[in-house]
């Protein structure tokens, strides 16, 4: 039976398990004297008590993938995979570098396989106990695989908008894979090609890996409150801010200590901008409140931030290749990207807090230019039929156009708004007129979805210059439009000067893009910068806290069908 496990691995050798963890054996039940029972005899005995007795902790360890640790040694004649001491060191030594992923090496059995390994170098394992060393290491090489590959949080759970193509394998396909990386000793090239391959990933995990030594070191020192510092001020604070800048090397190394410690100096100002930059917020070198908070972040919340950013880059970054726009909504950007790195980037609006923008994945179809902008329903019962049956004028002020279902224009004042609601929408159709003050601006980029959501300019210009980006009702309203519908229409024809001609023109006109451009809008609360810095952004739709639980809390994985 060739089945396909859901969620499974593509690119490698292996897949999921069964969710019931089911113990090693303590002892085992043999068919003659312990001394005349085989390795494989024993793997197999111990394959029947996975499969049908629910067993005790061995050395603190559960098999999690049952039925697939099964299979694969039944598919092997139940050869032992792990006897050689070498080999299970590089497995030890790549599960424990899991930590780099912000994974937990503990929730692949290491400290029980650390155990065996010593006493494999000792001699001092029974055949029951190679058996269950065996089934150990395959389980735990199995499992941190598909937490590489796959992740290990199903983010489908914490998202209903989520549809991003989960990968799949035949399971005797997997299988194969896993034993020829086994039979050619390939375990360190496993886990290098399980990781997503972007560049992002990599500069993740060494980020990682530095704030996981600024907390081993101490951490950083916190800022006290007081009055806000500003370029020139002298204060006692000012050696404070000086060492918690040089720690996260916001302030270089090479610095010169100034003859007045106490001095906001011109070099400690541009540190501060730098960090506040890379933070999201206004580049003043003021440090009020805001600027406080944050520089007195844990550096543990920290580590925890990248920790689950690299848990969203597992369930992303393997589809992100070629050319594609990303909309990062927690960042308030889109970046145009080509060859792993953003050519062209803008500043967006995104969704208020009551009316998020989703997280999916679409495909940009075309541009439209001088659009019209229809109310959707839920625009219109919560923001429009309050200001109607208080003033159904408001409507004319908006350039807005009531139409019947024939298309013909009625007239605000004859229609008794107070018989609408949520419950019973008006039978009519609110389009606003094309021109500079249409909600959509003067462009918009489509592509398909049932949110109702799009790429789009708008009239309210100054809302690009605050630092909390949230003011929409679910779109994505683009600082830079125009040059993001040249970027993605990719034709000579379709130019600056050709696109405001147009606009000027008045004409309502959609253009088909000759080759689709995917379109990504996810949720980046941290990200690492090739200059070695990472960008830390507020959780403005509060999703860390439900994504870092499940990263922690005990792994359970779909039946397989057995």
């Amino acid at each position: 039976m060739n089945t396909t496990f859901p969620r499974a691995i593509v690119a490698l050798l292996w897949l999921a398990c069964a969710p019931a963890s089911i113990a090693l054996a303590q002892t085992a039940t043999v068919p003659a004297t312990a001394a005349a029972v085989t390795l494989p005899e024993a793997i197999r005995d111990r394959i029947d008590h996975l499969r049908y007795e629910a067993q005790q902790d061995v050395r603190g360890a559960r098999i999690m993938g049952d039925e697939l640790v099964a299979r694969y040694y039944e598919s092997q004649q139940f050869q032992p995979a792990w006897q050689d001491t070498g080999r299970l060191d590089t497995l030890i030594a790549a599960l424990g570098e899991m930590r780099d992923d912000g994974l937990d090496p503990d929730d692949y059995h290491l400290a029980a396989l650390q155990s065996y390994r010593l006493d494999l170098r000792m001699n001092k394992l029974t055949v029951v106990d190679r058996a269950n060393l065996d089934l150990l290491a395959t389980d735990a090489f199995m499992l941190s695989l598909y937490h590489l590959f796959i992740g290990k949080v199903e983010p489908q759970k914490l998202s209903p908008q989520w549809n991003f193509s989960q990968r799949t394998v035949p399971v005797n396909d997997g299988l194969q894979r896993l034993a020829q990386r086994l039979a050619a000793g390939e375990i360190r090239e496993a886990y290098a090609a399980a990781r997503p391959q972007h560049v992002w990933y990599q500069r993740g995990r060494e980020r990682l890996r530095e704030y996981r030594a600024i907390a081993d070191a101490g951490g950083w020192p916190s800022l006290p409150d007081g009055p806000t510092l500003k370029p020139g001020m002298q204060d006692s604070r000012v050696p404070v801010l000086r060492q918690r800048l040089r720690i996260t090397k916001d302030l270089p190394a090479t610095a010169p200590a100034p003859a007045d410690a106490s001095l906001y100096d011109a070099e400690l100002v541009t540190a501060v901008q730098h960090f506040q930059e890379r933070h999201g917020l206004t580049a003043d070198g003021a440090v009020g409140p805001g600027t406080r908070a944050a520089l007195n972040a844990p550096v543990e919340a920290r580590i925890d931030q990248i920790r689950v950013n690299l848990e969203r880059a597992r369930w992303t970054l393997h589809e992100i290749k070629g050319e594609f726009v990303l909309v990062d909504v927690a960042g308030f950007y889109v970046s145009y990207f080509r060859d792993d790195e953003p050519i062209w980037t803008s500043r967006v609006v995104v969704g208020r807090d009551e009316r998020e923008t989703p997280i999916f994945r679409s495909t940009i179809t075309y541009v439209v230019f001088n659009p019209t902008w229809t109310i959707p329903p839920g625009i219109l019962v919560k923001d429009k039929l309050p200001e109607l049956k208080r003033n159904p004028g408001a409507l004319k002020r908006m350039h807005i156009r009531v139409l019947d279902g024939s298309g013909r224009e009625v007239d605000p004042y004859s229609i008794n708004w107070h018989r609408y609601g949520p419950s019973r929408l008006p039978p009519y159709q609110f389009r606003q007129d094309p021109g500079p003050d249409n909600a959509l601006g003067l462009v918009k980029i489509m592509f398909p979805n049932p949110y109702l959501v799009y790429l789009h300019d708008s009239p309210a210009k100054s809302l690009y210059d605050q630092d909390q980006r949230t003011f929409s009702s679910g779109c994505i309203r683009v600082q830079k439009p125009f040059e993001l519908a040249e970027l993605v229409l990719n034709d000579p024809q379709w130019n600056q000067q050709s696109m405001k001609a147009l606009v000027d023109s008045q004409e309502t006109r959609t253009v088909n893009l000759a080759k689709p451009v995917p379109v990504l809008i996810l949720y980046w609360t941290a990200q690492p910068r090739p200059d070695g810095q990472v960008i830390f952004r507020k959780d403005i739709y509060g999703r860390d806290a439900a994504t870092l639980a499940a990263l922690d809390s005990e792994f359970r994985l779909p039946a397989l069908p057995r």
